[in-house]
């Protein structure tokens, strides 16, 4: 499975491609960030972070795309930006018939490190050690978007499965279900 993880910015998107499978050494298959001037009109400025994300997807060819799941900080206009972002990212994966998941950053920090409080440093420096890299990634965005992928592939295909299942199970007939109580 080749994964496309992005941790979404608009000053600084943070984009990474991790191949593997649960159970296998990964590999990393690039890494970088999508940087827009600060100085730029919004809309310029999420039309630079489609252009860098669709240049990665054409380049890559994931087959899944990892995007961060926006949570609530104290900086609304910091939230709105990392929100657009996301959405950018969501889109050009959509548009291409490319599945999109959401991860937390907690999952990924718990998926990574162990500990859903991990530092950056201490998810940076799991990141190279997992990837076999000779020095970290670098900016903190790119590990995060390593982290994203590395994430997806030891959990999310479970968890894709768990739903599949779910799902399927509600939509059984009801002369299929398992009937009566556990004790």
């Amino acid at each position: 499975m080749r994964v496309l993880g992005v941790d979404p910015g608009l000053t600084r998107c943070g984009v990474g491609v991790v191949e593997g499978t649960p159970g296998r050494p990964l590999r990393m298959a690039g890494v970088g960030v999508v940087r827009t001037p600060a100085d730029a009109e919004i809309g310029q400025r999420l039309l630079l972070v489609e252009q860098g994300l669709e240049a990665w997807l054409d380049e890559h060819r994931p087959d899944l795309v990892a995007v961060e799941r926006v949570f609530a900080q104290h900086n609304v206009r910091t939230v709105m930006g990392t929100a657009q972002a996301s959405a950018v990212a969501m889109l050009c994966a959509t548009r291409r018939g490319i599945p999109v998941t959401l991860h937390t950053p907690s999952e990924v920090k718990a998926a990574v490190t162990g500990s859903g409080r991990a530092d950056k440093a201490q998810v940076t420096a799991m990141v190279q050690r997992l990837l076999r890299l000779d020095e970290p990634p670098k900016p903190a965005d790119a590990a995060d978007a390593l982290a994203l992928a590395i994430c997806h592939i030891w959990r999310g295909g479970a968890t894709n499965r768990l739903e599949a299942a779910v799902r399927a199970a509600r939509s059984a007939p009801s002369s299929t279900r398992l009937k009566g109580t556990i004790r």
